[in-house]
């Protein structure tokens, strides 16, 4: 479909289901899927049916409130959270993991960096946001960490998706966020304006990567939302209130 972006390495896989969508201006309010910008909500519920429906079908989709935090849930049962009205969301909380069939789990984003992941061998699936606070707190590892300790996971098996978002071509900051990236060699550049450019979508790759997650295993997008804001909400570029859906689940 033209209104969504998938990754071809989720492709080999027949029981899992996954997403990203996209701005489109045939849509209401451009095909933005967040309840808690202050957008009007029927519009945003009628986006989030259509997509259900032509994409998924017969699945519950899970979402959390997300605070830039460090904090991961792990969704046990289904039922819709954060779907159909925003105060179900799962509170507090930047990652959810889950093996229960039949949910999807996601993450709205308008920059920051969305990733999904999946253990193919033992079914789980997770969805990720990694904002400058979360990349910082490192919840990508954390929340691999978390599988491994929950489920008996091999980070070796974990299969990575890295979707849209700003990139180190754009994401320019001042120092006391750039100060907390600085031992990621070359993924970040100081400017002559004294600020920086850093690069939070290979930070995590880089996270990831150290505990054991195997390079061939990640599909970076490469997409950046900043560059590319036609085709994704970029808060930095439009200061928009749009929000677009990473999600991924276990049919």
């Amino acid at each position: 479909m033209e209104n969504i972006y998938q990754f071809k390495i989720f492709s080999n896989f027949k029981d899992i289901i996954h997403f990203v969508s996209k701005r489109d201006i045939s849509k209401p309010l451009e095909n933005s899927l967040a309840l808690h910008t202050g957008e009007k909500s029927s519009l945003i519920l009628e986006n989030r049916i259509d997509i259900s429906k032509s994409i998924v079908g017969d699945m519950d989709f899970v979402l959390a409130n997300q605070t830039h935090s460090s904090n991961i849930e792990i969704i046990r049962e289904r039922r819709a959270r954060g779907w159909r009205d925003k105060n179900s969301a799962v509170k507090n909380c930047d990652a959810l993991i889950t093996k229960v069939k039949g949910v999807m789990v996601g993450v709205l984003t308008a920059d920051c960096v969305p990733i999904l992941i999946f253990d193919p061998k033992l079914k789980i699936v997770g969805a990720i946001h990694a904002g400058w606070r979360g990349t910082k707190e490192k919840i990508a590892l954390k929340t691999l960490k978390r599988m491994v300790e929950e489920f008996n996971s091999n980070p070796k098996d974990i299969v990575v998706g890295v979707a849209p978002s700003i990139r180190g071509c754009c994401y320019e900051v001042d120092f006391n966020v750039a100060q907390h990236f600085l031992e990621y060699k070359g993924l970040y550049k100081l400017l002559d304006n004294g600020k920086y450019i850093v690069d939070l979508p290979n930070i995590n790759i880089r996270q990831l990567l150290s505990l054991g997650v195997e390079r061939e295993n990640i599909e970076d997008s490469n997409i950046c939302t900043y560059c590319e804001f036609n085709n994704y909400f970029s808060y930095r570029k439009t200061a928009c209130s749009g929000r677009f859906l990473s999600t991924i689940g276990i049919k």
